[in-house]
This record gives C-alpha cells, structure tokens and sequence, in this order.
C-alpha cells in the first residue's frame, strides 16, 4: 500500500446504524474489511454527482488503481466519506456534515477548488443503504447520501444520457456497485428532472431538484 494510501486508511469514518443514526467512530481500514462487515459493521458515506451547467452533461471519474475497493471502474463524479476527524463532517442538520465532506473530497480527488463546490449548492436527494464486496478480503457497507451539484469545471470526462447508458451496455466497461444500484433505480429519472427544469438561461441547476425525492428515510438496496 503507498503511503498517501496508508494515510487515508487511518482515517476515521462515522459508524451507523441501519436508521443512519450515529454510534461510534473506526478508521477506514477496519471499516472496509469484509471479516467486519460480515458482522455488520457500517458506516456513512455519500456519492456526489457532478453536472456541467450549460448542457447537463455528467462528470464521471475512473476510481484510482490504488483503491482497496473496486479500483480502475467507471463512477459517479465523487464518492468518499465524511470523517469523525472533523467536527464540520460530523453535522447532522441539513446533511451539512456529508456537503462539507463532499466539497473537501472533490478537491482532493479532483483539483477542484472548494470556491467551485459551495456546500450550499449541493442538492441532497435521499440516502440508500448496500453492501457490497469487492475483492476478496474487501468490501463496501456504506448508508451512501445521494447529492447533485451543477458546477462548471473543465478538462474531465462528461458524458449525457446516451452516452452513459452505452458505456453501461459496453461489457469492456466496469462501473461500481453503488453507480449501478443509483443508475438502475435513480439516476435517469432524476437527471430527466434536471434537464426539463433548466432554467430561462438553457442552463441547469441542482436546486431545481429540491423535493424531487423523500430524504427522510434510508433506502435499503440490493
């Protein structure tokens, strides 16, 4: 494991219960070991989805060769989670916690600066709860908050509906369980949303999803 990798792992996710509702803290290693979460050990996450304003286009990354989880596949825009390390990821009121983690995450995963990604423009849709294993000896169990961000950021992959949906078909392409639950029974939907809301300017905006979706709940998928 390279050490920028060894680092992260020693950060410490919000442990939860199936209610989303906060119990503990443990670092990230431990989090994602499948011998732990076989015995339900679950923690909070979010996955951010970045769509360019002026043509509704959504920015996918591919996750990093060194990822412990699911490395080299095709996602959503942003996926990580927000740390017991910081007293600002750790609020509950208005998902601010997980906004803040988003905005952080982006920068480092992307080179997006935060002045791009203000917390308050992230759109929080709703929250699903999933396990999956990767490889082995590792594994996601995550209560994953879905949030949508219109921002204009250049030089990254964007594609629209079409496009995502034959990457989806092309079986050269690999994508994370997450991206695939979220596309399968969310994404489309909300994204037809997006883009029949633009506004007067023929751009979108995440805001114009406010109540699209019931947040209230954790939605368990598999």
């Amino acid at each position: 494991m390279i050490p920028e990798q060894s680092r992260l792992m020693d950060e410490k996710c919000i442990l939860v219960d199936e209610q989303d509702n906060a119990i503990g803290a443990m670092d990230k290693k431990t989090c994602h070991l499948m011998e732990n979460i076989d015995k339900g050990l679950l923690h909070r996450a979010f996955s951010a989805f970045v769509f360019r304003p002026s043509d509704g286009k959504l920015l996918l990354q591919q996750r990093a060769t060194e990822k412990i989880t699911f490395p080299d596949m095709w996602t959503n825009t942003c996926c990580s989670h927000p740390l017991d390390d910081f007293e600002e990821e750790k609020i509950e009121e208005g998902q601010l916690g997980v906004r803040n983690a988003a905005s952080r995450k982006l920068e480092h995963e992307l080179g997006i600066p935060q002045s791009q990604t203000p917390v308050d423009e992230f759109q929080y849709l709703t929250k699903i709860h999933y396990l999956a294993p990767s490889n082995g000896m590792w594994g996601e169990h995550e209560v994953d908050y879905i949030l949508f961000l219109t921002a204009d950021v250049t030089d990254y992959k964007y594609v629209d509906k079409t496009e995502l949906q034959a990457m989806f078909n092309d079986s050269s392409n690999s994508f994370t369980p997450w991206f695939k639950l979220i596309a399968r029974d969310f994404l489309f939907g909300w994204w037809d949303t997006l883009l029949e809301r633009q506004g007067f300017d023929g751009r979108v905006y995440a805001k114009t999803l406010t109540g699209v979706a019931d947040g209230s709940k954790v939605i368990k998928m598999v």
